[in-house]
């Protein structure tokens, strides 16, 4: 049985283009596998806190949390991650904001990356621990940043970088690229992204 772990970014709910994809993604998931279970996490409705010097207490201090603020911060990130741990497959809708991830992603990261939970330092360096999982990133612009303008996506290579600084290297990207070009330009984009996301829960299931 597998286990799906959705997390959501988009402040725009159903009106997301990540968001209708990664929906897409997902139920092409559970009926290549009806007993799938699903967890969302979407970070839009329900928005993490920055991180704080109580977050830093909470989960990195040696003496631990000390008051309740920071016990519930801790009890928090250990609730997300896990929920990480738990899933064999994470999708990740992931609008793009000012070239990179939303500020409600990026805190999920914070709250997940988590030395000795998440990831360890020894003498060879550090080490993630969420091994054996595989994501599928669903990233959506309204410019186009997979060619010429590449230099301008800080967010797939910092998504990249994080999952596989976690343990996290099985990484597809989806992209829903120029949807600000028009309704024509984001209709054509959808259909692209539509059959990416068909085919690629086809090499899986095979897989």
């Amino acid at each position: 049985m597998s286990r799906i772990l959705y997390v959501s970014s988009s402040p725009r709910g159903s009106a997301s283009y990540s968001n209708q994809i990664a929906a897409r993604v997902i139920d092409e998931l559970r009926q290549a596998n009806p007993q799938a279970t699903l967890t969302v996490r979407d970070l839009a409705q329900n928005p993490l806190p920055h991180i704080d010097a109580d977050f830093v207490a909470a989960t990195r201090s040696a003496d631990g949390p000390r008051t309740e603020k920071q016990r519930a911060i801790l009890a928090q990130s250990d609730a997300l991650v896990d929920e990480l741990l738990a899933a064999d497959i994470i999708v990740i809708a992931a609008p793009m904001i000012n070239f990179s991830v939303s500020t409600t992603l990026k805190s999920w990261f914070d709250y997940i990356a988590r030395a000795g939970r998440t990831f360890s330092y020894s003498e060879a360096g550090p080490k993630g621990l969420v091994t054996g999982k595989r994501v599928i990133v669903v990233s959506a612009s309204g410019g186009i940043y997979s060619g010429d303008s590449a230099a301008f996506d800080f967010q797939v290579p910092w998504l990249r970088n994080i999952l596989g600084f976690l343990g996290m290297t099985h990484v597809e990207i989806i992209r829903i690229e120029g949807t600000a070009y028009g309704p024509e330009a984001a209709d054509k984009a959808l259909e692209r992204a539509t059959v990416q996301a068909r085919d690629l829960v086809g090499v899986l299931a095979a897989a």
